[in-house]
């Protein structure tokens, strides 16, 4: 089951006449944590976005699924209310859920959406279509796993700065030379005493 998070973040932009603005855009992806889903978006969006960025706000988003489609270049809220018959009473029951729809426009939304629900075998309902103003959603892929950051993220709010990697040699990778010099350090303690 996908854990989706809402995140918000501010920057500045350029826009068309070269003057710069900030804006706060929405992104959606998807995260175990609220850490995790801060220290993925730093990561996802740092390689887009030029200069400064702040992580301004996480929410915890309540999609249950996602239907991607590479013709469409936004992003759809669509409520579903899946029906079924309690037998019992002999009355309709209905529970709604959200699914984020990717489509040009709210038809094309509605066909993608129709498509996507093909395969599902009881009767919904489509409650409504309304965009969104996310601007991508990221979702949880093997490379995501291999590439996840191990150090702490920075808090909400606070600026993002990247480091560059650095080596670490532990105590098993002493070299040779060294190896020497303490043994010669050792055989010179053994004579004294």
């Amino acid at each position: 089951m996908n854990n989706w998070f809402e995140v918000k973040v501010k920057y500045e932009k350029i826009d068309e006449r070269g003057a710069a603005k900030k804006v706060t855009e929405p992104y959606v992806l998807d995260a175990m944590t609220f850490t995790e889903a801060e220290a993925r978006a730093i990561q996802e969006l740092h390689p887009y976005l030029n200069g400064e960025f702040i992580i301004s706000n996480i929410a915890r988003a309540n999609y249950s699924e996602l239907f991607p489609f590479d013709d469409g270049d936004r992003w759809f809220k669509c409520k579903i209310a899946y029906v079924s018959i309690d037998e019992e009473k002999g009355t309709e029951k209905r529970k709604a859920t959200y699914v984020l729809v990717q489509a040009n426009d709210v038809k094309h939304a509605w066909e993608n959406l129709t498509k996507s629900m093909e395969s599902y075998m009881g009767d919904y309902e489509v409650n409504s279509i309304q965009e969104t103003a996310i601007m991508d959603v990221f979702p949880y892929s093997a490379d995501n796993i291999a590439s996840a950051p191990t150090a702490a993220s920075p808090a909400i709010g606070e600026k993002v700065e990247v480091a560059e990697e650095t080596e670490v040699e532990t105590e098993d990778e002493t070299a040779p030379e060294e190896e020497e010099a303490i043994e010669e350090t050792n055989n010179e303690e053994e004579k004294e005493d």
